[in-house]
């Protein structure tokens, strides 16, 4: 882009002394290359090629999903040890809390799988269905303890807005394998919790060049805004104001050399390719009724997550290098037994479904599915314990997330805590990590996707030490 730039500046400043016709000759000649600028490519053979990140929004419990610990039993109703917090901020939320008492899983936990992994029985039977095709992961970690940073912070790399999510760092280094496709495309499934506020900047391109941005799919009307013709405008008719918006956009490229106006003749192109593209790929009812039965009853229902990750296993099928779905409600400050089971109920299906649809379809060796939300809960009780409810409050010091697919170790569990679900004691995972292991799933040298920006070589991985797991 930045070539491209000068090349433009040097026209622009020239055209006086070159004349008319020599300007004329140079734009032509150097608009080809920008008009199709190549992504970064492969550093190495990666053993995905695409990726489906669910994302559980609010942070999801994994003190009562995937963190079993039977010594809770013994500690319920007692106080967390000052040990064990040993001083560690916590929100607002609860901060004024005399009491800090300690809650077992109000639920019960049952043995899956070749390696007998522990699992909550009442709400992820069906995950525990596939436990032998997925790599538990129990030692993440982050040091932000607020949902805006936090969701920011594994999304884009930073606690700070402003930067590309990961899935415009995949557009900008790998590209789309389809180009009547969005390279990157989100979807937002109302989960039955408290939900928290999600922006488009968690999809956004940053300082990348704004075709990068995810393309947000909608679960009702068009599958995205303004994929329809206006009343009385045809195929023809468009394709043709098409033409001559891109041949004003050319014009202003040659004068004022602005990338983003190359990015605004790509995205207009790719509209345009997406009309016919996009309603085929969001038809749910062409898929046969066995398939439908993977991912449970909800999924003929637009915009559950259901119907999404069927979506999700149709556009990478398709080309499209990264789907997001963002399930919501994950925040369980109090209700939790029946908050957490209502969502539970939204996800457990439809998350085994996916993989074994995947796996089905032989897909799941070269696609990475990745499981998670920004953060965990606490062991202790947020306000009042009661013998049937209690709440949990935000806890980045460890939770769970769990991968499968292109280069994942499947049947396989990684990290420990303490007895408290509390405190990392084996194998830490920060959330750089697991970018940047995602990243090397995909053929991609974490520290070597960079783009300038105000001085630096920006990466997702951001400039502290980030390592991949094995």
């Amino acid at each position: 882009m930045h070539s491209l730039y000068a090349r433009r500046a040097f026209i622009r400043d020239s055209a006086t002394a070159l004349g008319a016709a020599t300007l004329t000759a140079l734009t032509s000649s150097a608009d080809a290359p920008a008009a199709k600028a190549k992504p970064v490519g492969l550093h190495f053979e990666g053993k995905a090629k695409r990726v489906i990140y669910l994302f559980f929004a609010g942070g999801p419990s994994h003190v009562d999903t995937f963190d079993y610990k039977p010594a809770l039993k013994a500690i319920h109703g007692k106080e967390l040890p000052e040990t064990i917090r040993n001083g560690q901020r916590i929100t607002g939320m609860t901060s004024g809390q005399k009491s800090f008492p300690c809650v077992a899983p109000m639920f019960k936990f049952k043995q899956y799988g070749k390696r007998g992994a522990w699992l909550n029985e009442d709400l992820l039977a069906h995950t525990g269905s596939i436990i032998d095709d997925i790599c538990v992961v129990k030692s993440v970690h982050t040091e932000a303890i607020n949902h805006d940073p936090a969701i920011t912070f594994i999304t884009t790399g930073a606690q700070q807005p402003g930067r590309p999510s990961m899935g415009a760092w995949l557009s900008y280094g790998l590209g789309s394998e389809n180009e009547n496709m969005p390279a990157y495309a989100v979807m937002i499934s109302q989960g039955r919790g408290q939900k928290q506020a999600l922006y488009s900047r968690l999809w956004g391109s940053g300082f990348l060049p704004s075709k990068h941005q995810g393309v947000q799919l909608r679960s009702a009307g068009d599958p995205v805004l303004y994929l329809s013709n206006p009343p009385g405008l045809d195929r023809d008719a468009r394709r043709e104001q098409l033409d001559v918006l891109a041949e004003l956009n050319r014009d202003t490229a040659d004068r004022f050399g602005d990338p983003e106006t190359q990015t605004r003749i790509a995205q207009y192109e790719m509209a345009f390719r997406m009309q016919t593209a996009v309603p085929e790929v969001a038809d749910l009812t062409k898929e046969p009724q066995k398939v439908l039965d993977l991912y449970g009853p909800d999924v003929k229902k637009p915009g559950s997550f259901a119907a999404d990750c069927l979506l999700a296993r149709r556009m990478v099928e398709r080309g499209v290098r990264m789907v997001q779905i963002f399930h919501q409600g994950w925040d369980q400050h109090g209700a939790l037994p029946r908050n957490l089971r209502l969502q539970c109920e939204d996800i457990d299906q439809a998350c085994a479904g996916l993989v074994t649809d995947l796996k089905r379809k032989g897909m799941l060796d070269d696609t990475l599915v990745v499981c998670g939300g920004e953060f965990g809960r606490t062991i202790y009780s947020q306000g009042a314990l009661t013998e049937k409810d209690h709440g949990r409050d935000h806890h980045g010091r460890c939770f769970t997330t769990w991968l499968a697919g292109g280069g994942i170790k499947p049947g396989f569990e990684y990290g420990a805590t303490d007895d408290f679900s509390y405190n990392i004691t084996e194998n830490p995972v920060h959330i750089r990590d697991l970018n940047a292991t995602i990243l090397h799933c995909l053929g991609i040298d974490h520290k070597r996707l960079t783009f300038k920006y105000q001085g630096l070589d920006q990466r997702l991985t951001g400039a502290e030490e980030a390592k991949v797991v094995k």
